[in-house]
């Protein structure tokens, strides 16, 4: 995993997404967002980690200022702004920061997970 900035704490997941998960994929667990530190085959477990500072896929249109909590949006599997309406399954709230200024067309952003629940749609 060679996005990770700050590591966090780690816990073990049990990938139950019907997908492998490869490690530095941002994955929600419940109401909170983590990066897989490893590769975790669907139905295997495997090392997770989260308030933590990774980066991590941005949805390319959006333009995300610094400081800003940022959605999960599950379906691009990439950061979008707070300002976007929530489909369901994405994580919004405290979950995630934008830890630098986004742009439009930049398809990368750091952020932090906090570890703190969001709200999932």
């Amino acid at each position: 995993m060679n996005n990770l900035i700050h590591k966090g704490d780690s816990f073990t997941w049990i990938n139950g997404t019907g997908s492998d998960v490869v490690a530095g994929q941002i994955v929600p667990v419940g109401n909170i967002l983590a990066v897989a530190s490893v590769d975790i085959a669907d139905g295997a477990s495997g090392t997770v980690r989260t308030r933590c500072a990774v980066k991590a896929p941005k949805v390319s249109a959006a333009v995300i200022a610094q400081g800003e909590s940022v959605n999960w949006d599950v379906s691009a599997g990439a950061f979008d702004d707070n300002a976007a309406t929530p489909a369901t399954g994405d994580v919004s709230g405290a979950a995630a920061f934008a830890m630098e200024a986004g742009a439009n067309t930049e398809t990368e952003i750091d952020v932090v997970l906090t570890g703190v629940p969001g709200t999932v749609a």
